[in-house]
């Protein structure tokens, strides 16, 4: 893991601060296993913010789980990584405090205590005084910055603290700014304020103050991504937002929005050369990743961002596309659509064969087959932006001229059995050709797809013995909307690893053990591939 010293991309002048893992993963629907939290933060470093608020530990054991990982399993690139707690209780030293034992214990380089700001708050919430609270910030903020850390400060309900009091407001802020907080982030926890109100308090604050300036804006008045832009206006130096928007309630300033807005309208470098391409990617990867349908509308990265229909759009279009569009979409590695036509993104195809080690050559013939299978594919309920593996196994068979098959399946079959005693048994067989070789093999499990994989594995290690580090990972599955009547569509995302890294395959089909057989066979021909096994004629 990196130090502690600032953001690896080396501009410290600015803060881009996600917070998906604490704040957006309290959205309603949202429940991130260790092993989520661990793929988002992969995703977000990809990015390039530069802190990534991985939880609170010591709060609850996945937390404190996915710190442990974080530090041996990520090799974080750009990003540092953020532990979140809150300040010493009354009448105990920081240092007795086992709540911020933890926040050391975790490793993390860098600790965001949230701080009460709103005077009826800390009489009414945390039932001591005023001055109490502000000694608990202070020794807090000291012995932390005495052990090493770097402290941000999150003042909770701060404009509607500031609203009642802003005398005792800027008091916090003047505390945690001299006990060594090296930003501190004015919070509108409720989400009311609007862009004029939150420029014009951070403006005098900031001169009041002299203090580093962030900003926390929750959407509830659908005004998150402007009150965070009118604070950066007003002079904050730090946002926190969140991917996509995720949050309790209506959500939190939506970490793309910002992003691009930051580095397109302000001209402000936040984020490493080429990074702002991969946005759409991104938001749609971790979209998969928490199991919810990517926003169709959602600005810069929505499906529907750069849609076009016919008429006077189009018309204008064939003649300059910039009449119709504030940017380029391949900026934000998005593309126009012309709803009639529905033309594909050739560019970011062609840019992710790169990625994935094939190279296109700038084959037009070649580019536009591999378009109109994916939108073929995906016109049936594929999708891959959370399978990479899927398609680079799609993208070697068109520009390779064959599919790679390092095993040939003849059949296969999940058996679930009810028992009298309401126990379930779970029996699959796969039969299936290898090197010229018939093998048939049955196993359990504790469901169908897991007894599939099992049989799966049982067949194939023998013949390829590389397959015995493989291990499934993660497995989702969603519905999708029925075409035919009541009829419906179930898509699986299999995550696999091998010990050196993890990727995603995808399966489509009306039921879901087919899909998660497509999804399976998928991930087991792509470990093959990336263990350097020549596929078979």
């Amino acid at each position: 893991m990196t130090d502690a010293s600032g953001p690896a991309t080396g501009d410290d002048g600015f803060h881009v601060f996600d917070t998906t893992l604490r704040d957006g993963a309290q959205r309603e629907g949202i429940n991130l296993t260790v092993a989520d939290k661990l793929t988002i933060a992969r995703h977000l470093d990809d990015f390039g913010v530069g802190f990534i608020e991985g939880g609170w530990p010591g709060a609850n054991p996945r937390d404190t789980e996915f710190f442990q990982r974080a530090r041996t399993e990520i090799d974080f690139r750009h990003a540092r990584l953020v532990a979140f707690g809150s300040t010493r209780r009354a009448g105990v030293r920081a240092a007795d405090d086992p709540q911020v034992a933890a926040l050391l214990e975790s490793g993390a380089p860098v600790v965001t205590l949230v701080a009460k700001s709103h005077d009826r708050h800390v009489e009414l919430a945390l039932r001591t005084t005023l001055d109490e609270n502000l000694a608990m910030i202070r020794d807090t903020v000291a012995y932390l910055t005495a052990q090493g850390r770097r402290v941000f400060v999150d003042c909770e309900h701060f404009f509607d603290g500031y609203r009642a009091n802003p005398a005792y407001a800027k008091q916090v802020v003047r505390t945690a700014h001299e006990a060594g907080a090296d930003v501190v982030v004015l919070c509108d926890t409720n989400g009311g304020m609007l862009p004029a109100q939150i420029q014009a308090v951070v403006g005098t604050v900031l001169a009041d103050t002299g203090a580093r300036l962030g900003i926390h804006a929750q959407d509830d008045t659908g005004c998150a991504v402007a009150n965070t832009l009118a604070a950066v206006d007003a002079g904050a130096t730090h946002v926190q937002c969140t991917a996509n928007g995720y949050g309790e309630r209506v959500g939190n300033a939506n970490l793309f929005p910002v992003a691009a807005a930051l580095e397109l309208k302000y001209d402000r470098r936040v984020l490493p050369a080429g990074a702002l391409a991969e946005m759409t990617r991104i938001s749609h990867a971790i979209a998969e990743v928490v199991n919810l349908t990517p926003s169709t509308h959602q600005p810069y990265v929505g499906l529907s961002a750069f849609a076009h229909k016919a008429g006077l759009h189009a018309s204008a279009i064939k003649v300059d596309p910039d009449l119709y569009q504030h940017i380029d979409p391949e900026q934000v590695g998005n593309t126009m659509r012309m709803l009639v036509s529905d033309m594909a993104g050739r560019a970011s195809i062609e840019l992710k064969g790169k990625e994935l080690g094939v190279d296109l050559g700038g084959d037009r013939e070649l580019i536009g087959r591999v378009v109109e299978r994916v939108k073929e594919r995906e016109l049936a309920g594929y999708t891959y932006e959370a399978a990479d593996a899927s398609f680079e196994l799609l993208l070697r068979a068109e520009a390779e001229g064959r599919v790679r098959r390092y095993f040939r399946v003849e059949s296969w079959r999940a058996i679930t059995e009810d028992r009298p005693d309401g126990t379930h048994a779970n029996e699959a067989t796969v039969k299936l050709w290898a090197k010229g070789e018939r093998i048939v093999a049955t196993a359990e499990g504790n469901g169908p797809v897991n007894a599939l994989d099992r049989a799966l594995r049982v067949g194939l290690e023998r013949i390829h013995p590389q397959l015995a580090r493989l291990e499934l990972v993660d497995y989702k599955v969603r519905i999708l909307e029925g075409k035919h009547g009541t009829g419906s569509t179930t898509r699986v995302l299999v995550t696999s690893s091998d010990g050196r890294g993890e990727w995603s395959t995808v399966g489509v089909a009306d039921n879901v053990i087919a899909a998660s057989w497509q999804a399976l066979e998928d991930a087991y021909t792509y470990g093959l591939l990336r263990a350097g096994v020549e596929p078979q004629e």
